[in-house]
């Protein structure tokens, strides 16, 4: 099993205001998605919280995870951190936890170069002999990935894949292709940016990483799984039913309303991390029909 291909569910971690892990919300969100049937699980991505824990609650999300999926999903790992030497110690530790692969983004303050940015991967990958998947999300971390970076960092062993940000146009198939062209035969292609996934599906990206998925697993497997088959008017028409939630995700962001769905499907009463404020309560209407329009699927 591989945690590169497919569909990745990307849950939130509930946790109280301090920010420790409520173990029993944590444990009821990753069930959902492993009864699903999703192909892998990423604890602490971007909707997993990661940028707003600290290293110690980091690590017991990372050990909660490792121990209520016990096997049964490639779960993932998200180690990104400010400094190198913390984000070696993650690193460590979800290696030792019994990780199967990590997650890792170029997260700054000051802004990186591509040298800055190889010596931290690299640095990683000496810490761990997990597989590592290169999270390119300049939204969050202000950072692109060229494709010249991507072909370096495609020669360290380890490193061998990529979560790509939705291309311009939502040109798949081109932008595919040249990545395809550049980086090692069986290096992982995959996006993030739900709205796409059935357009990237069908152009033949490897995986999805999808923070829907944490919330709803069974509707997105069915749309990837769709789209994977090549089915292109049942792509459509899933794609139709999930057009009210990414509309949301588009105006608010996934992870507030992720957090908000999980509160509505009871799985879980957390909030999200201040500053994050949560999703505005005249939206709840508008998200449980969204939520509806997925029943059908």
């Amino acid at each position: 099993m591989t945690p590169f291909l497919g569909l990745s569910a990307f849950p939130i971690t509930p946790s109280d205001p301090d920010g420790r892990v409520v173990q029993n919300d944590f444990a009821r969100i990753l069930r959902h998605a492993v009864k699903a049937g999703v192909d892998s699980i990423c604890v602490l991505g971007s909707t997993g919280g990661y940028a707003y824990l600290d290293p110690d609650q980091r690590r017991r999300a990372a050990d909660d995870a490792v121990a209520e999926i016990a096997g049964r999903v490639p779960v993932m790992v998200g180690v990104g951190a400010l400094r190198t030497d913390v984000s070696k110690d993650l690193a460590r530790h979800a290696t030792a936890a019994g990780a199967d692969a990590l997650l890792v983004a170029p997260m700054s303050y000051t802004p990186l170069t591509d040298d800055e940015v190889f010596a931290h991967y690299a640095a990683i990958a000496g810490a761990s002999d997990l597989p590592i998947c290169i999270y390119n999300n300049p939204t969050t971390t202000h950072f692109s990935f060229g494709p010249d970076l991507l072909m370096r960092l495609a020669t360290i062993p380890s490193i061998r894949a990529v979560k790509m940000p939705l291309p311009a146009q939502d040109d798949f198939a081109a932008e595919i292709a040249r990545l395809r062209d550049s980086l090692p035969k069986g290096f992982s292609i995959g996006y993030s940016g739900d709205w796409g996934c059935g357009a990237a599906m069908l152009s033949d990206a490897d995986a999805f990483y999808s923070a829907a998925a944490g919330a709803w697993p069974a509707p997105m497997l069915r749309l990837v799984r769709s789209a994977q088959a090549g089915n292109t008017s049942e792509t459509a028409r899933m794609d139709a039913a999930f057009q009210p939630l990414w509309a949301l995700f588009r105006r608010f962001g996934s992870f507030r309303v992720v957090y908000r769905a999980a509160n509505l499907l009871r799985l879980s009463d957390a909030q999200p991390p201040r500053p994050i404020l949560p999703l505005p309560s005249d939206q709840d209407d508008v998200l449980c029909k969204a939520m509806a329009a997925l029943d059908a699927l």
